[in-house]
């Protein structure tokens, strides 16, 4: 799943590109995850997500504020992302899966918010490509 991280004043965006609407979503994560850690122990345990929104950029928004807040509440830095995207119209869901490193097990630095600022979500050439900004 390819993923480039991206300079952008005083936050840091990530973008990517899947054969799907799910690998895309799953590369942002895993930008998201690189933006947060160098390294990745092979600690931790699955967890599973479902979230639904009334659009696609929503979905991707709320995917990723929730892997933020399971980092917070759980304690642990979602890792080996796997997403599946489905909906049209006004309801869009994400069932996803990830696996939580613990935060004792990482030296992980501080990713505060997902924002919508100059968040693309389209398709190019045949393939999804996602720009999403990160407030750090």
């Amino acid at each position: 799943m390819p993923f480039e991280l991206q300079d952008h004043t005083a936050d840091i965006a990530v973008e990517a590109t899947g054969d799907s609407m799910g690998d895309v979503f799953a590369a942002v994560a895993e930008g998201m995850t690189a933006a947060m850690a160098d390294e990745i122990p092979a600690t931790g345990d699955r967890f599973t997500l479902s979230v639904t929104a009334e659009n696609r950029e929503a979905v991707l928004f709320d995917y990723l504020d929730r892997l933020i807040y399971e980092r917070d509440v759980r304690e642990v830095l979602p890792v080996d992302h796997e997403a599946d995207v489905s909906g049209e119209g006004e309801e869009w869901t994400v069932e996803a899966s990830a696996r939580g490193v613990p935060l004792a097990d990482v030296i992980a630095r501080d990713l505060k918010a997902v924002t919508y600022s100059e968040m693309d979500l389209s398709q190019r050439d045949g393939e999804w490509h996602a720009y999403v900004v990160f407030d750090v």
